[in-house]
């Protein structure tokens, strides 16, 4: 069950990215302003199950454009902007508004979180999935040691300078506001890579502990926490910026959350 909290998730954010030029001071679209083409998931429609993911695979992986790791750092002050004050970014796990520039590996500072850990499958930071801006978000630099390289399940004690996210020696549990947006972004990262290039091929499973196997759980904590914590305004904008502005490519399941039952 979902634990109910005092923190809010921010709703929409702006524009633009680190893979291109762009003016800082143009005004971001509003939610929804840049959604996907009408065709862009013409190739899914009427499929389930692996059909359907083999499908999405393809979708999401043709023509998909990546970054550097240097350049995350740009791309995050971007996608998770904060809408009220668009010189703060908005932190994952704490929810708190933070300065755009205070980022870096100091305590009290923000860093690159890779929600689909990267010691699951140790695909490291070169370009590729150490570097999908998708899974990447902008998080406390303490908060993303506790967490670490954990899987994602319910239960533990509550992170001391994260209320409302839990952990124990094997999980770690998200706050309520954000549970649905790491199942997605987990999903996506299980469809996006197959295995069919040169990195690992990335699997959710249902368990926990997964140490350096290219697998991530737990899935049917995951899917719950899909169905509880459906896309809000930023999720989407997110999804969007990283389509327009990033990667051009988009994460089917913050487009079509119903996807995940038909998959998984």
């Amino acid at each position: 069950m979902i634990r109910r909290t005092l923190y809010a998730a921010a709703a929409a954010g702006a524009v633009a990215v680190a893979a291109v030029a762009v003016p800082t001071a143009t005004a971001g679209p509003a939610p929804g302003a840049l959604e996907a083409p009408a065709d862009y998931y013409q190739d899914a429609e009427g499929k389930t199950g692996g059909e359907l993911k083999d499908a999405l695979h393809t979708i999401i992986s043709t023509d998909a454009e990546a970054i550097s790791y240097d350049e995350v750092w740009d791309a995050l002050k971007e996608t998770d902007k904060d809408p009220d004050n668009s010189s703060n970014v908005i932190l994952l796990y704490t929810g708190r508004s933070q300065s755009a520039g205070d980022n870096g590996g100091d305590s009290g500072q923000w860093n690159r979180e890779h929600v689909w850990a990267k010691s699951h499958g140790d695909f490291g930071t070169s370009t590729g999935p150490g570097t999908d801006v998708h899974h990447l978000r902008p998080t406390d630099v303490q908060v993303n040691s506790v967490r670490g390289n954990k899987d994602f399940d319910e239960g533990g004690e509550e992170v001391e300078d994260a209320p409302g996210n839990f952990t124990d020696d094997d999980s770690f549990e998200p706050r309520d506001e954000v549970k649905g947006d790491v199942a997605r972004m987990i999903l996506y990262m299980d469809v996006r890579y197959e295995g069919d290039d040169s990195w690992p091929d990335l699997e959710a499973n249902d368990e926990v502990d997964n140490g350096s196997a290219p697998n991530l759980g737990r899935v049917s904590v995951l899917k719950e926490w899909s169905a509880q914590d459906p896309p809000d305004a930023f999720e989407e904008n997110r999804n969007d910026v990283i389509y327009e502005q990033v990667q051009h490519n988009r994460n089917p399941f913050v487009d079509h959350p119903e996807w995940v039952d038909e998959i998984y």
